[in-house]
């Protein structure tokens, strides 16, 4: 039976971030676990996709470290099977030049990814990162537009008063559109405002403004809230008047550049 990993270090504090991370090599999962234990964290262990499902049922993560190629249950279904539990910080980890993969980790809700060959110190800060963005602002009050309310202290989103289903970066996304409408921001601008990175895979930005307009908008194919403004990038119109050049916005990466 597969153990946990047992930390080294007495770092980790009362009241630490619990963290799984889920690799099938022993070498890469011991040095990650390693520098995530000695940053203080609580680290747990799994080298397949049911013991990973397994350990998060027993304890609950704080942010999972998911490797995509695992054997058997690939990252992919690990993630869509912890998100449909429970919403749960995801970053990938992918190989070096795999775009595709990167894209479907994307695609399935994952907050981030890193490819390999990675540094273990920018991944402790990728970890550190998205946990902050994670944290509830208890001192921001609700804001409502075009129908849609978010709730920023409980991370709860709604239309018309249903619940939206919204990953971690999806409602920072949209947050941050609510609070800036009717001006334009290119994907190197929210690459800077929401995920606090000052270079990155635009196609980040791209994916996940897919993924949120297929989650409030009536017709995704012909956004009215979320409008690409071509050679710009993507501006919020809580009219929802239609933009006529606007068909979905994903052509080929073009939003957002100069």
């Amino acid at each position: 039976m597969q153990q946990p990993y047992e930390s080294t270090e007495a770092g980790a504090t009362a009241g630490a971030a619990r963290i799984l991370v889920v690799d099938d090599d022993p070498t890469v999962a011991e040095i990650v676990s390693g520098y995530l234990d000695r940053a203080g964290y609580l680290v747990d262990h799994a080298g397949d996709g049911p013991t990973a499902l397994t350990r998060a049922a027993a304890h609950w993560p704080d942010l999972v470290v998911l490797d995509l190629m695992l054997p058997g249950m690939d990252g992919l279904e690990v993630c869509r099977r912890l998100r449909g539990h429970a919403p749960v910080p995801v970053i990938m980890l992918t190989a070096r030049g795999d775009e595709d993969d990167r894209i479907l980790g994307l695609e399935v809700g994952a907050d981030d990814y890193v490819t390999k060959p990675f540094s273990p110190r920018e991944l402790v800060l990728r970890v550190e990162s998205v946990l902050r963005r994670s944290r509830p602002a208890p001192a921001d009050r609700s804001f409502s537009s075009a129908g849609l309310t978010l709730d920023p202290g409980a991370r709860r989103a709604t239309k018309d008063g249903a619940e939206l289903a919204l990953t971690l970066r999806e409602f920072d996304l949209l947050a941050f559109f609510l609070r800036n409408p009717g001006r334009a921001y290119g994907r190197e601008d929210l690459m800077r405002a929401v995920w606090g990175w000052d270079f990155g895979d635009l196609s980040t930005v791209t994916v996940h403004v897919r993924r949120l307009r297929a989650k409030v908008e009536d017709d995704p194919a012909r956004p009215r809230l979320i409008q690409t403004v071509w050679g710009v990038g993507y501006r919020f119109e809580p009219n929802g008047e239609h933009n006529q050049d606007d068909q979905g916005g994903d052509q080929g990466g073009r939003e957002g550049a100069a």
